[in-house]
Parts: structure tokens; C-alpha cells; sequence
């Protein structure tokens, strides 16, 4: 276990955060990040949080959030749409570090709930998720937009 230091991300930590999720087979460009951050920056409705090891210069791991309207209920939606940890950090508690603070902020935020989506080829993050407390609830079917040529 090491203890994590966890803020909110700068636009600043725009390349360290795309290698971050490199670490999840994602190609982000840090140019879209620095596009996110930005203009996430006076966002009531999105959050990053970012980890560090003191002693340390380099990020260890990313978590963002954000807050949807429930048409059907009142309050909001928290959904965890990327949490990323290097793969040396990983098993010492950044995740639920990163996690903690996701949630901390989207309950703050008037969330009802939250909720995360893990690909069926993570057996491990599933595993993750269960022990920090979510459960396996529904079945999310998702459509791609055509491409066009």
C-alpha cells in the first residue's frame, strides 16, 4: 500500500494523463485531454482526478466523472467514464484512492448513484469494482455511429 496524493487535474498534466491511459490500451492524443481539461475547468457537472506518490514527479493514475440529469427521478447520475493506474502502482491502492475521490465529488454534486462501465475483458477491474463496493446491476447495450467513408 502507498498513499496516494490525489487532486483535481490541471491542464498542465495533459501528456502524463494520456500515458496514464495508454496503460489501458486507449491511443488518446494528450491534445485531446488538453481539450477535455479545458474545458472541463468551470464545469460543475466534470471532474478529473489525477495520483501521485510524493518523492515522486510522475502521475500515477487518472479518474474521470461526470454528472448526468435523471429524467425519470430526481438528482444526478455519477459516471466513471476512464480510471487508469500505471501499471506499477497498480494492487497498492491509487485506484480506490482515485475512486474515493471521484465519488466524493459526484456525491457532493447532488448523485443519486453511480456508476462505471468495465469491458467484459477486464475480469481484474471487475474484481476492483466489487471489492470498492459497486455491484454487477444491469446490462448496457451500446450502438457506433456509422462510419462514414
Amino acid at each position: 500500500m502507498c498513499n496516494p496524493n490525489v487532486r483535481q487535474a490541471a491542464v498542465a498534466d495533459a501528456a502524463e494523463i494520456a500515458a496514464c491511459l495508454s496503460a489501458l490500451g486507449y491511443g488518446t492524443l494528450a491534445s485531446l485531454v488538453t481539450e477535455r481539461l479545458t474545458s472541463f475547468t468551470k464545469s460543475p457537472t466534470d471532474a478529473v482526478f489525477v495520483a501521485s506518490i510524493s518523492g515522486h514527479a510522475s502521475l500515477i493514475g487518472v479518474v474521470s466523472v461526470h454528472l448526468l440529469p435523471l429524467f425519470h427521478a430526481p438528482g444526478l447520475l455519477g459516471r466513471i467514464t476512464s480510471l487508469a493506474v500505471c501499471d506499477e502502482a497498480r494492487g497498492k491502492g491509487v485506484g480506490k484512492a482515485l475512486v474515493t475521490a471521484a465519488e466524493e465529488w459526484a456525491w457532493a454534486a447532488g448523485a443519486r448513484r453511480i456508476e462505471v462501465t468495465s469491458g467484459d475483458h477486464r475480469p481484474a477491474a471487475h474484481a476492483f469494482y466489487q471489492a470498492t463496493g459497486y455491484s454487477l446491476d444491469e446490462r448496457r447495450f451500446i450502438k457506433h455511429a456509422a462510419r462514414s467513408s
